[in-house]
């Protein structure tokens, strides 16, 4: 297989040009030169909201694009537009967050949608995803487009910091706020199980919505946190405490508190979908065991800490987690 990557540097793209490369396939990633490219990669530079570099990709050709654009819809729909007669397929890595809120627990691939344009300027990451989902649609068709609407991706050169953060704190040591119920099931995907389903859907030729994410309570608050325990060889202690006492703190679920959501809506609509299409599609997810343990030896590996992208910092403060466990 011939596959080009939009990207194909940091997080997901990097885990699908990695996964590709140990096929044996032909990778060529197209990217700003931000980060470099794995090796065995084949790299254009360029930008993809420039027309002029842009047009590098106008000579070749592909039996499959992945792209994992999170931004204005017009960049995919210019890449897909140029890309329609030069590759077979479009894999398009969009978000379970296309789905109109309040989900509720179920959703499946044919739930309501947030409206978007293929044609907008970034507005936001929800209706930009969708807009990107219906440029792809427009330049590939339904019958060579693939949406993977993945859920909160998790695992090694995660560049949100939500995995990373709570290995670090934890990694600390001492006592450490566990927000609860200790049983609260959570939904994600290793981005490895992701990249790995991303090369089969392009090499068997699927097409149409698939909600990537693992089962509902594929793991727990309980199991997640006792695991960085286990991987860092902390002496941290976790004391857990219920949503109520959480919240009437003024803690921030899912920023201050990553991953971690009370029960309700949100949490319906992030923890609670239903991704049965696409496990009976060839998805598989590897246990949370090994997703925190890679995740933690990646973080041992680097001489700083882990890159991130610039947006809304994730994790609790010290001195306000200290302030909470004295009571």
């Amino acid at each position: 297989m011939k596959l080009l990557i939009l990207g194909g540097t940091e997080f997901v793209g990097r885990a699908v040009t990695e996964a590709a490369l140990a096929r044996g396939w032909q990778v060529t990633v197209f990217h700003r030169g931000q980060h470099a490219a794995p090796a065995g990669a084949s790299a254009v530079r360029g930008d993809r909201t420039d027309p002029a570099t842009l047009a590098a990709l106008a000579d070749s050709t592909w039996d499959a694009v992945v792209d994992t654009w999170a931004w204005a819809p017009t960049a995919v729909r210019d890449a897909a537009r140029l890309l329609a007669d030069r590759a077979g397929r479009y894999v398009y890595v969009s978000t379970g967050s296309v789905y109109r809120h309040p989900a509720g627990p179920g959703h499946t691939e044919a739930s309501p949608l947030v409206e978007g344009s293929p044609d907008a300027d970034a507005v936001a990451y929800a209706e930009d995803k969708r807009g990107g989902e219906l440029a792809a649609l427009a330049a590939f068709g339904e019958d060579r487009t693939v949406l993977a609407r993945a859920g909160l991706i998790l695992g090694p050169w995660e560049n949100i910091g939500r995995l990373p953060w709570w290995l670090t704190r934890i990694a600390r040591g001492g006592p450490v706020l566990a927000p609860g119920p200790r049983d609260l099931g959570l939904q994600y995907i290793d981005v490895r199980d992701l990249a790995e389903w991303v090369l089969h859907a392009a090499e068997t030729g699927l097409s149409g919505p698939y909600n990537l994410i693992s089962e509902p309570g594929h793991t727990t608050m309980g199991e997640l946190l006792e695991c960085c325990v286990q991987v860092t060889g902390s002496d941290a202690e976790l004391r857990w405490h219920g949503p109520e006492d959480v919240l009437a703190a003024g803690l921030t679920p899912w920023t201050e508190l990553p991953l971690w959501l009370p029960p309700g809506e949100l949490y319906d609509a992030i923890h609670r979908g239903d991704p049965a299409k696409a496990h009976a599609a060839g998805l598989r997810c590897r246990p949370a065991a090994e997703t925190v343990a890679d995740t933690w030896t990646w973080l041992r590996k680097l001489d700083g800490p882990p890159p991130l992208r610039p947006r809304q910092p994730v994790g609790l403060a010290p001195e306000k987690e200290e302030a909470f466990l004295r009571g």
